[in-house]
């Protein structure tokens, strides 16, 4: 494995336990970050690929590791390069689950792409932010 060229970490919590928080994220159809649009050839388990289709441009990802209700890691190959995306969900309470993304890009092609993967460093806490309020309308909405 190839040194890390970039990474960025960042985590939110949300009123829901871990495995309704898990469930909801690992459903594609909650998948919701216009204009993207996502698509699994699979259910949500090791070697799924992930289709994003954005306007003019399709991106493919697969899923290289989960541990089922806690962790995953999707990984894209850009460019000579990987794209990596570790998410984990904690326990920190009752009822409450700490979500922490962590992307790092890493390969021969890493140093080229340093500079457009900065730009998630801006719209990676927003969209989790999104997330966690999600969930938290959704685990509400359940009567709990």
């Amino acid at each position: 494995m190839s040194e890390t060229n970039w990474e960025f970490t960042h985590a939110v919590e949300c009123e829901a336990p871990r495995e309704f928080a898990w469930a909801y994220w690992t459903n594609v159809d909650n998948w919701d970050d216009p204009p993207a649009r996502f698509e699994f050839d699979g259910p949500f388990a090791v070697g799924t690929r992930l289709t994003t289709k954005l306007p003019g441009q399709e991106l493919v990802s697969e899923i290289r590791e989960v541990v089922e209700g806690c962790a995953a890691r999707i990984e894209m190959e850009v460019m000579s390069a990987v794209v990596a995306f570790e998410w984990s969900f904690e326990d920190c309470g009752e009822q409450r689950t700490r979500i922490t993304q962590r992307i790092e890009l890493r390969g021969v092609g890493a140093v080229a792409l340093v500079e457009q993967a900065k730009m998630l460093e801006q719209g990676v806490p927003q969209g989790m932010a999104k997330l966690a309020k999600n969930i938290d309308r959704k685990w509400a909405g359940k009567g709990r």
